[in-house]
């Protein structure tokens, strides 16, 4: 009798919760799924709210490059058989329409698309914005497009790092 009352009180409990989950009129709607077209955010027009910098040590780097190899050999220049280490401004954009991370940040090297941060440098990089009130605006720092050496007759990929703290601590 006993375990009787105790599953319809857990079935009633578990149905009220259902029912005001799905009643909830502030409940976000949910990203559309991927379609097999490669999403990538767009840059606003606003002006950067902030620039970072370490130092110029260079300790963070971008994830997610292989798509973008094209781009970072452009961006790297002529560099002949040794590793490029050209310069740049890079953006960083929170990414809040992504549908595989709801913390992204993407980055940005003269408007083209070149990565993101890994999940666990977004995540604080999001919590530095929120600190400094300027969460969900872009920011800049300064970046550098290395690698691209030849090695056993090929070409090494492109990776992109920039100057901002560490934020994989």
């Amino acid at each position: 009798m006993t375990f009787a009352i105790s599953l319809l009180i857990i079935l009633a409990t578990a149905a009220a919760v259902y029912a005001i989950i799905k009643t909830n009129p502030n409940r976000p709607k949910p990203l559309p799924l991927p379609t097999g077209v490669a999403y990538e955010p767009k840059l606003p027009d606003s002006a950067p709210a902030l620039h970072w910098t370490d130092g110029a040590r260079f300790m963070v780097e971008v994830i997610n490059e292989s798509r973008y190899q094209p781009s970072l050999k452009a961006l790297a220049g002529e560099h002949g058989d040794a590793a490029a280490a050209a310069p740049y401004v890079a953006t960083l954009l929170p990414d809040d329409r992504n549908a595989y991370e709801n913390e992204a940040v993407a980055v940005f090297i003269e408007g083209r698309m070149v990565g993101y941060l890994s999940q666990k440098a977004a995540i604080k990089f999001r919590e530095l914005l929120r600190k400094k009130e300027a969460a969900g605006q872009p920011s800049t720092c300064d970046a550098q497009v290395r690698g691209g050496a030849l090695w056993e007759g090929k070409r090494l990929s492109y990776v992109v790092v920039l100057d901002v703290e560490p934020l994989e601590k």
